[in-house]
């Protein structure tokens, strides 16, 4: 395992850089590395990443020292330990609408005593070897205070639900921050279709704001990121639009 790279970035007084995937792409892993960004995102709630893909994404992200983090599927414990087991660094826990929830989140990102990550034997646990765990960690117990200390947990709140339980949910204490989603956020509170309506641009300030007061990290406070969608439907689309009229010779 790598230190966080997200987190030793952030030491430095800077947001990091995060190449976000939505499907396995070890190119554009290699790409992201060489053009310098700093980590690795994945979507599984909305891509596909079956889990010998993960182990994939993180063995060559880590090789170039990137960190790779995910947003899971769900936030079952076993779902969420399928990915740490494969080396993901960083959780963000969709639709967490309350303190338990963020608290079961928290547990299952966590290795006890800050929670109740369960132990397993792949490259989220250095594969088990004892030998690695005591010459480099001081052990099991001292491998699993370093993995927390390089975890990064984030509840994705993104209902009314969720905002009018924030004060619970920030007061999970392994929690290290929330995130928005502006789509399903805007649709509970009675605007669909309609992200950027005021009232759901207000809230999302407001759940930023507090989280900052109780210590946590709200929206894009740590880092900084960019996918291949938005690039293919910015910069593609422009270099498209740019030259579509070419003509020969």
């Amino acid at each position: 395992m790598i230190e966080n790279s997200i987190l030793a970035v952030n030491k430095e007084g800077r947001k990091a850089t995060v190449f976000a995937l939505a499907h396995p792409a070890l190119y554009m892993i290699e790409m992201a590395a060489h053009v310098g960004f700093d980590a690795i995102n994945i979507d599984g709630e909305h891509g596909g990443f079956p889990e010998e893909a993960i182990d994939d994404i993180c063995r060559v992200a880590n090789g170039y020292g990137m960190s790779v983090t995910a947003r899971v599927p769900d936030n079952a414990a076993y779902q969420i330990n399928l990915y740490l087991d494969r080396g993901i660094q960083g959780v963000t826990g969709p639709h967490i609408n309350s303190g338990a929830e963020a608290q079961a989140l928290a547990d299952a990102c966590l290795f006890p005593v800050d929670g109740k990550r369960s132990w397993g034997g792949g490259r989220g646990t250095e594969f088990n070897d004892q030998t690695l765990l005591d010459e480099k960690y001081g052990g099991k117990l001292g491998f699993a205070k370093w993995s927390n200390a390089n975890m990064i947990v984030v509840a994705q709140t993104e209902d009314k639900m969720a905002w009018g339980n924030l004060d619970d949910i920030l007061a999970v204490p392994g929690l290290s921050g929330v995130t928005g989603g502006p789509h399903d956020f805007a649709q509970s509170l009675g605007h669909p279709g309609e992200p950027d309506h005021p009232e759901r641009v207000a809230a999302t300030l407001d759940i930023e704001t507090r989280a900052r007061a109780a210590g946590k990290t709200g929206g894009g406070d740590i880092t900084t990121g960019i996918g291949i969608a938005e690039l293919m439907l910015g910069e593609a689309r422009r270099f498209v639009a740019e030259h579509r009229n070419d003509k020969l010779g």
